[in-house]
């Protein structure tokens, strides 16, 4: 006769929260100041006029207008001349 084992717990049975990022606000929409444009982990989106990064790379808009993105090629972190994404917000 086989012996059974006693049920045991399991090691997977953990996951992380879902950290809500990426671009909350797209081009065209209005937005209004300190708004959050895009949440983001590193600088896959670079500020531009009238907006600001915050410290964890969040991207807030300093005055109430439009967002628009622009996309402009230049020398990264690495060394390597890639295209970067700027985000703009037009005034009122």
């Amino acid at each position: 006769m086989a012996h059974k084992k006693a049920g045991g717990s399991t090691s997977n049975g953990r996951d992380s929260t879902a950290k809500r990022r990426g671009v909350k606000r797209f081009g065209g929409q209005a937005v209004n100041a300190g708004e959050i444009l895009i949440r983001q982990k590193g600088y896959w989106y670079r500020p531009g006029d009238n907006t600001h990064v915050g410290k964890d790379w969040t991207i807030h808009s300093n005055v109430d207008g439009t967002i628009f993105f622009t996309q402009k090629r230049m020398l990264k972190f690495n060394g390597k001349r890639e295209k970067c994404t700027f985000v703009h917000v037009k005034p009122v």
